[in-house]
């Protein structure tokens, strides 16, 4: 509330809103955050006591629903181990995930899917700042990833039976300084041309907002460069 200039202070902003109905703070991870002025508040009367227990109640319910007060043999992730983490049960699971949410805009003349066994001999261009980058393949709230299970578009499609070529065009999303001819040299001389273009959390991610749904820099440029 600080940030957006609804209150003046850390004090004033956990008065406004325990009082409101607030009873969880997203911090900022500082050593003196918003409702750690709660006591002071209290000892002011700007809040009451009955209104601190309404707000902790239902954290508190929560969490022991939740299993945290429950004897450590009795809480199932106990028995999980690091063998679990990445197992390949989870990683295909992932996998179908991301298959399955993909969004087929459209397909002209039946382009898509690539079939293995139409690719011998082929030649595939892949193009773009997001086409050999694993730090730009992640959104805002990731973890951070395993190299091991990352596979950019161009280690995808090297999968495949193809002769793939590679040229980013732009070193980063913001794409400031575009090499035309390392582009239409790649895509002029390839049968299939895949272009990986978008933003990343570079340009936006919670706090940084675009003005516009543009593609950024020459993105636009190095697209209409691989159609032509």
């Amino acid at each position: 509330m600080v940030g957006h200039h609804y209150t003046s202070t850390f004090l004033e902003t956990a008065v406004v809103s325990m009082n409101a109905g607030c009873n969880l703070e997203l911090s900022y991870g500082l050593m003196d955050n918003v409702f750690m002025q709660i006591p002071q508040a209290l000892a002011m009367g700007n809040i009451t006591l009955q209104t601190l227990r309404d707000r902790v109640r239902p954290l508190f319910y929560t969490r022991m629903r939740l299993g945290e007060f429950d004897p450590p043999a009795m809480n199932p992730y106990n028995a999980l181990d690091l063998s679990v983490v990445q197992s390949p049960q989870h990683r295909n699971l992932s996998l179908e995930a991301a298959v399955k949410s993909f969004v087929l805009l459209k397909n002209v003349a039946g382009t898509l899917p690539l079939r293995a066994q139409d690719l011998p001999g082929k030649r595939l261009a892949v193009l773009g700042p997001f086409a050999d980058n694993p730090r730009l393949l992640f959104g805002d709230y990731a973890p951070v990833p395993e190299p091991l299970y990352i596979y950019t578009p161009r280690q995808g499609l090297e999968t495949l039976p193809a002769n793939v070529s590679f040229a980013a065009g732009c070193r980063d999303p913001r794409c400031q300084q575009y090499s035309r001819d390392e582009v239409t040299s790649a895509a002029g001389a390839a049968d299939v041309v895949v272009v990986c273009l978008g933003t990343g959390t570079d340009l936006e991610t919670e706090g940084k907002d675009r003005e516009d749904l543009s593609l950024p820099g020459h993105q636009l440029e190095l697209l209409q460069d691989a159609v032509q």
